[in-house]
């Protein structure tokens, strides 16, 4: 076993990002936020101290669109650093637990939910220049990675 002696570092800040990719058959659940120039983007948001990466996708997806989920599989974790702070996202895989439309009264949260399909999307101010090619690569069947990668016993 490798023993690293403590080099007098400061810890870096790390945040915690929970978002989910919500399916309907064809059509994604995306929010327009309040934020960022009201553009429009997967759901989800920091995870609270003590709070489970799975109970903060759960929790934001309903706070920003009216909509309770089943988490199914996680598409992606990003890890982006810089010298001085971190931060790692988990973007998991969603589907709807009934028929709840998505809210439509802007709030503190959000300004609208919608279900969209990629062409309505393409036609939408998205924050991320990459959400498109994600959602795409979901619609060709991107892998999902079982949620028991996760230790569910740690919070972060």
């Amino acid at each position: 076993m490798v023993q690293y002696e403590d080099m007098g570092r400061t810890p870096t800040p790390t945040w915690f990002f929970a978002l989910a990719i919500v399916r309907l058959g064809p059509r994604f659940l995306l929010v327009q936020e309040k934020k960022y120039g009201a553009s429009w983007s997967i759901p989800g948001g920091r995870v609270e101290p003590g709070e489970l990466l799975t109970d903060a996708c759960v929790r934001e997806v309903l706070e920003e669109t009216g909509i309770p989920v089943t988490l199914d599989g996680i598409y992606r974790v990003e890890h982006s650093a810089t010298m001085d702070r971190a931060r790692v996202r988990v973007i998991f895989a969603a589907t709807p637990r009934d028929d709840t439309k998505p809210k439509t009264v802007a709030d503190e949260e959000s300004l609208q939910a919608a279900w969209l399909t990629l062409d309505e999307i393409a036609k939408l101010p998205l924050r991320g220049s990459d959400l498109r090619a994600l959602l795409e690569s979901v619609s060709l069947g991107r892998p999902v990675w079982p949620l028991d990668i996760l230790d569910h016993e740690m919070s972060v």
